[in-house]
């Protein structure tokens, strides 16, 4: 489908999502953010292997587009808030691993976009900010994500203060992956989509979905999710083949996957 603020290409087995919208800093105005959850659907049910959620422009993500959110009564901007977690959700809802391709500046819901992605990779110039803390509208929604990344008072330090913190300090406190020079962005996100698609994508695909469904149960009702999930799905095919493909010392052939 044709899209207004979101490009989305594929090449080979995986597909790039590019937020479009230079001029507003790719602003998540209500119209942008359903086309990410349509191009996230689309994208997420065909056969694609991998994601890479990319901004074009000078920054990544500078978050809501408060041109939608100034003059907006109640009702409109909760249903706003609702669209952007239905988004958010959804990232972590299709099967193929995301990695957000970070440059600039990432804020806000722009940050919680990297914190919802199952991976980051960020050029070395890139900063972090939920910047509501030093304004009249504090980060509530963005915070959800970014805690569950970076941790109780690492998360209290960047709702409070509103400060931007940087590539090295985001590597540090577990908000993103990778920090490479911004000349090896793209080599570098390409490298870690290629080692986290290995495998049989089925199997990948529940895994990705069990992961997020027990990492915040404790631990007995994790291992009892884990040991559900895992026992029925050494019942798959491909679970199959993959453990004769390792006794017979042969490459296992995937219903799908590489």
């Amino acid at each position: 489908m044709g899209y207004e603020h979101v490009l989305v290409d594929r090449s080979g087995d995986f597909a790039t999502i590019t937020m479009n919208r230079p001029a507003r800093r790719n602003a998540l105005s209500a119209a942008h953010v359903r086309e990410l959850i349509a191009a996230f659907t689309d994208v997420g049910g065909s056969d694609a292997l991998g994601i890479v959620l990319a901004g074009n422009g000078p920054v990544f993500c500078a978050g809501h587009d408060f041109a939608d959110v100034v003059d907006a009564d109640l009702a409109a901007v909760r249903a706003l808030l609702t669209t952007c977690t239905e988004l958010m959700t959804l990232i972590q809802q299709v099967p193929q691993p995301v990695v957000a391709r970070v440059h600039g500046l990432a804020t806000a819901a722009g940050c919680q976009l990297v914190a919802a992605a199952d991976l980051a990779v960020a050029s070395a110039d890139a900063g972090f900010a939920a910047p509501g803390g030093k304004g009249g509208w504090f980060c509530h929604t963005p915070m959800v994500a970014i805690a569950r990344n970076v941790g109780r008072k690492r998360a209290a330090e960047m709702a409070l203060s509103g400060d931007t913190i940087d590539a090295r300090t985001a590597l540090e406190w577990g908000l993103v992956n990778r920090v490479v020079p911004e000349s090896q962005l793209d080599s570098a996100t390409a490298d870690l989509l290629e080692r986290v698609t290995r495998g049989s994508a089925e199997s990948k695909g529940i895994g990705k979905q069990a992961l997020y469904a027990q990492i915040d149960l404790d631990q007995p009702k994790a291992y009892a999710y884990a040991v559900e999930v895992m026992a029925a799905t050494s019942q798959l095919p491909d679970a199959r083949e993959g453990m004769r493909a390792f006794l017979d010392k042969r490459k296992p052939s995937w219903r799908r996957g590489r």
